[in-house]
């Protein structure tokens, strides 16, 4: 696996903004490996979290990834400075690049998302960024360049969806706001047009489940594949992140957190709605065990990849190859 050290300024399009010194970059055998781990509710000092800081070093240990994705709910306590670190610690302390989107309890102890994304941002390998003007503050792009050209050949997006309903009236969780979406789309047409008109491939990463993991879920018609114990505390309003998604035709695949009893993912009109495994310990809700994460390895080249999910007891699970393990079951 390379850590690729590129000392040289390469300008992206618009607000992608990644640290030039932990630029992605497809190996030489042109496969990229991500982990995702998710809702790790971690509390510095707090003895059931250590099963979440074991569970993280084995699977980093086994994958020996290229990137990790922290899906958000990172902390649960304070000190959320110290909590953070921590929570990190296994990522960072091994030179992996990582990047955080936040979740919904994050920011809820001692410090605010910008107070968390300044203290993220000094960490050794960090790649989380932010674009300003936006809601939220982990709206960015990371591109994954090609083993060879130096081109971009795969995108990573990865969206605030921030925490809870601002609207009088309605209940429940946020959402990603309509200037995020707007967002998504404005950038979507660049990196296609540069492209050459054809859509880059790209997967996409945020906390809270879309509504149309429910609607999915719930369909005969779709097929599933993993574990639904719960249904998605997704919000109650919809503004068109997967019709969007859909329209602009580069997302492959959205990965989220939240319902710690999930760890599925789902076929739904040519996209796939999927969930991490829960990564936390003990001192929240957790009814599928072990606790693990998910893993995606994708391919140079390809509009297409594998992922499974990585148990804390080294067994591996749910191993799909998207879109061909959805196709043949219908």
């Amino acid at each position: 696996m390379k850590r690729i050290l590129i000392l040289v300024c390469i300008a992206f399009i618009g607000t992608v903004s990644i640290n030039a010194q932990n630029m992605l970059k497809f190996n030489a055998d042109k496969k990229f490996k991500i982990v995702q781990f998710t809702d790790v509710h971690y509390v510095s000092g707090e003895k059931l979290c250590d099963v979440a800081l074991e569970n993280m070093k084995a699977i980093l240990d086994a994958e020996n990834p290229d990137f990790v994705m922290f899906s958000g709910d990172v902390i649960f306590g304070k000190p959320a400075d110290k909590s953070m670190r921590e929570a990190i610690s296994a990522v960072s302390e091994r030179k992996i690049p990582f990047a955080v989107t936040f979740g919904n309890h994050d920011d809820e102890w001692d410090m605010t998302r910008k107070q968390l994304y300044d203290l993220i941002k000094e960490i050794p390998g960090n790649l989380t960024s932010t674009t300003e003007g936006l809601t939220g503050v982990t709206n960015f792009i990371l591109p994954v360049l090609s083993s060879e050209s130096g081109k971009t050949t795969f995108l990573l997006y990865t969206f605030d969806s921030n925490a809870y309903s601002r609207l009088q009236g309605v209940e429940g969780y946020d959402y990603i706001h309509f200037d995020q979406v707007a967002w998504y789309r404005e950038k979507s047409r660049e990196f296609t047009s540069k492209n050459g008109g054809t859509p880059i491939p790209s997967l996409a990463f945020f906390h809270i489940p879309l509504p149309e993991y429910n609607q999915a879920a719930s369909d005969e018609k779709a097929s599933l594949i993993g574990t639904r114990k719960e249904k998605a505390c997704a919000p109650e309003l919809n503004t068109g992140m997967f019709a969007a998604i859909r329209e602009m035709g580069d997302i492959m695949a959205t990965f989220v957190g939240h319902d710690h009893d999930d760890d599925y993912a789902v076929y739904w009109h040519g996209v796939m709605l999927a969930y991490g495994r829960f990564t936390g310990g003990d001192n929240v809700y957790n009814n599928i065990k072990p606790n693990g994460a998910r893993i995606i390895e994708l391919t140079e080249g390809e509009r297409s990849f594998r992922t499974w999910i990585r148990l804390h007891d080294g067994n591996v699970i749910h191993d799909i190859k998207y879109p061909d393990s959805f196709l043949k079951k219908y």
